[in-house]
């Protein structure tokens, strides 16, 4: 591979234009590390229509910023600078379509037709095909725009896989910029693997790509490969790891992430910026999943002192300490982050209104309510607040204002424990289940909620009220080691089934948690059958996405030999 001959005159060849693009983007990327984030965007915005690097980085900066605060506008803005930079790469992309050009340079006859320029733009192309996927995504995690993407998405994974077999190719000749094109590669195709693999089949037999398939153990050591080398993306790789190790396997995963491989991850990382407020957002979830909640508390509160320009960052804080308070059972802290939340923030009104309602539904008879607030009040205008981001409704939004349409009757019947049952939603029990002491005052605050329900009187909702404190309850007393009682919980539920009238997520839930419990316990077989029975028998119930996510974990656990890629690759990286 050759780069296009300089002009004569003293014109600068492509790849001096390469090298000053990377380098410039580079430092554009450590200013955005350091907190400079205004600084780093007039750094790269004057040559965005110019360079294929300064347009990728100048909207990869905008879609970091997107991925963490979730806001609308910061989603829109991301998506369309996204397609602007799609098209700054096109230009400098070999006039041919990509699948006859790569197919055609992997082998001998064409390899001088492409310089090291168009190398990187079809790098960078499906770079930016990649991230608008991932947007859309983030929009909705029913998959429903990203399958009408597909071919967007599918363009972008065959670059990449061709991409990856031309640098295994002998006759593949490195470039200048080859580590920098290379670490393009192992973002793309770990980015891919790992994603795909974590999927639920009947979304990828929806998708049906010809040939699409996700290894995560494959896609886990090309990031871990990425992440050690230095390139242009080993800051994206680094935080593709760590979002996944931290919060993709809990949110969408049986909470099985390797805290350790984040922590050394993020170590050079938090010494090289010691007041990155990205660093020190996921220093505090680490220290979360360490079951460390004060350090935790500490780490976030740093968070949003080290810098005053991104505002919305400071709610990823907010919303990570009212999680905190909420497993210290500190409600009216939890409250006030809730409030701060719905003040501040445009995510979701309707989720920050009901999360304020529930935590008020836990104070006790001599606590006074905040502000006056009343929590049925704040309940019966959770479902007025819906909100619609690119057509589709938030699914945490969707179970709030089913959880919060029985307080528009005039006699309402209260919600036996709200904020417990929406953590399970966050997966919040296997963040809990590292603290005993946590997790037991968890237990005693739902086995008063039990013996409360007892006392009232039975209404047509009992069995509901009931079957979510039993599911709530089996995971503590399985974190407890306290492993037959925790079976008999979610037996419960299976078992009353038919008397459940609304909360019909409990029943695929319940078969989750206890074919879980039977993994922990090498019951594989046991385990399969619950699976498959949660996945295939139920449908159409609150939340229904993220359970066929977490089913699709733990077939992989169960599919596996023990610990298998718990540690892959992990000594790839130096």
């Amino acid at each position: 591979m050759e780069s296009r001959p300089a002009g004569s005159g003293g014109a600068r060849s492509p790849t001096s234009d390469l090298n000053t693009a990377l380098h410039e983007c580079m430092a554009a990327l450590d200013l955005f590390l350091n907190n400079k984030f205004s600084d780093a965007l007039a750094s790269l915005q004057a040559k965005t229509k110019d360079s294929m690097y300064h347009a990728l980085t100048y909207a990869t900066i905008l879609e970091m910023q997107a991925m963490m605060t979730f806001d609308p506008q910061d989603i829109l803005n991301a998506g369309n600078t996204m397609k602007e930079a799609q098209a700054t790469c096109q230009k400098f992309r070999k006039k041919s379509s990509v699948a006859d050009s790569i197919n055609n340079l992997v082998h001998r006859q064409s390899l001088e037709h492409f310089t090291e320029e168009e190398i990187h733009a079809e790098i960078c192309y499906a770079e930016c095909l990649l991230q608008r996927a991932a947007l859309t995504f983030l929009q909705d995690e029913n998959m429903v725009s990203f399958i009408k993407g597909g071919i967007k998405v599918r363009n972008s994974y065959q670059t990449y896989r061709e991409l990856d077999s031309l640098i295994q190719s002998p006759h593949y000749v490195k470039g200048e910029n080859h580590l920098h094109f290379e670490g393009g590669v192992k973002l793309g195709v770990g980015a891919f693997n790992l994603t795909l693999s974590m999927f639920p089949a009947r979304i990828l037999r929806l998708l049906e790509f010809v040939g699409f398939s996700g290894n995560k153990e494959h896609g886990l050591l090309q990031l871990q490969e990425g992440a050690s080398s230095y390139s242009f993306r080993s800051v994206l790789c680094t935080m593709l790891l760590l979002c996944y190790h931290t919060f993709m396997t809990f949110v969408l995963g049986t909470g099985k992430g390797n805290v350790e491989e984040a922590e050394r991850l993020l170590k050079p990382y938090l010494a090289r910026y010691p007041k990155g407020a990205i660093f020190l957002f996921f220093a505090g979830r680490i220290e979360t999943l360490k079951g460390n909640i004060d350090a935790a508390v500490n780490r976030y509160e740093e968070c949003c002192e080290a810098q005053q320009y991104w505002k919305q960052f400071h709610h990823m804080c907010y919303w990570e300490l009212m999680w905190c308070f909420t497993y210290k059972r500190q409600w009216k802290m939890a409250f006030f982050y809730a409030d701060l939340l719905s003040k501040e923030n445009t995510w979701s009104k309707a989720t920050y209104i009901y999360m304020k309602a529930a935590y008020l539904s836990m104070f006790g008879p001599d606590d006074c309510s905040p502000f006056g607030d009343s929590e049925v009040e704040l309940f019966r205008i959770v479902p007025s607040l819906k909100l619609k981001i690119a057509g589709k409704s938030l699914p945490t939004e969707k179970f709030a204002i089913r959880k919060a349409r029985r307080y528009l009757s005039p006699n309402p019947i209260p919600l036996p424990v709200p904020p417990l049952e929406m953590m399970y939603i966050w997966n919040g029990y296997a963040v809990i289940g590292k603290c005993p002491n946590l997790t037991e005052g968890m237990l005693e605050t739902l086995i008063e909620a039990e013996e409360a329900l007892a006392r009232s009187s039975a209404t047509e909702l009992l069995a509901d009220d009931q079957c979510v404190i039993k599911l709530l309850k089996g995971l503590c007393l399985k974190h407890l080691g306290k492993i037959s009682e925790a079976e008999d919980h979610f037996n419960y539920i299976y078992l009353n089934e038919k008397k459940i009238k609304y909360d019909h997520y409990l029943i695929p839930n319940a078969l989750l948690e206890l074919a879980i419990l039977y993994l922990d316990q090498d019951r594989r077989e046991e385990a399969i059958k619950l699976l498959e029975r949660a996945k295939q028998n139920y449908k159409n119930y609150s939340m229904e996405t993220r359970t066929h996510f977490r089913i699709q974990a733990a077939l992989h656990q169960a599919k596996s030999a023990p610990e298998n890629g718990m540690h892959s690759g992990a000594s790839a990286v130096s």
